[in-house]
């Protein structure tokens, strides 16, 4: 007999449970403002390079206020490594001028106040506002739109829908934790390239059909 939508939900959070019992935030930071910065970092670049960026960065500049006193192009030589550095520098140097021009160097905590800072999307802001503030959001990258498409919980066609789709399905209460998983499950048992499904603890069970050949 198939499995209701909400079924196939509550047994993939079991399995992701099983797998990933007390998922931490990958980017290393010590405050909203160093997260905020190593995720607008992490776009097209890997959590590893960009824990391996980020303390050089930090030493020179681990608030808005030492921040602004580097130039871009500063900014732009230390970044290089996480790639798309002429526009992320530009972003860090004018987020940060804004954060103490109207925030007095605290990041705020509002979405519509986060996505005007520039270089930070919805993703970015999402992650802060449930990492930092503990209020409730759930980012949605492009691998987690992908995963959710691959196990049949959204149809795929935006991240915005995957993100609706995925509030929907899964209890609010659990949307941080349930994000970091996916991450850490996708990186291990469900690759973009390469992916066994047979072996896949919830491709297994649950991969779309279509996907399968």
């Amino acid at each position: 007999m198939a499995v209701s939508k909400q079924e196939k939900v509550n047994e993939i959070l079991s399995i992701l449970d099983k797998y990933y019992p007390n998922p931490q935030v990958p980017l290393d930071h010590k405050d909203p403002y160093t997260l905020l910065i190593a995720v607008l970092l992490s776009a097209q670049c890997t959590d590893v390079r960009v824990n391996q960026t980020t303390p050089h960065l930090f030493r020179r500049a681990d608030n808005p206020y030492d921040m602004v006193k580097m130039s871009v192009e500063e900014i732009r030589e230390i970044i290089k490594p996480c790639g798309l550095s002429p526009m992320k520098s530009k972003g860090i140097y004018g987020l940060s001028k804004i954060l103490i021009e109207k925030y007095n160097g605290e990041v705020p905590n509002t979405f519509e106040q986060l996505e005007e800072l520039p270089g930070v999307g919805h993703k970015t802001a999402s992650v802060v506002m449930t990492q930092c503030f503990g209020l409730p959001a759930f980012p949605v990258d492009t691998h987690i739109h992908r995963l959710a498409y691959r196990w049949g919980l959204t149809n795929g066609k935006s991240v915005e829908q995957t993100e609706r789709d995925l509030k929907r399905l899964i209890p609010q209460e659990k949307w941080d934790k349930a994000h970091l998983q996916i991450i850490y499950f996708g990186r291990e048992y469900c690759p973009a390239r390469g992916h066994v499904w047979e072996t896949c603890p919830i491709c297994s069970k649950y991969m779309r059909k279509d996907l399968r050949d």
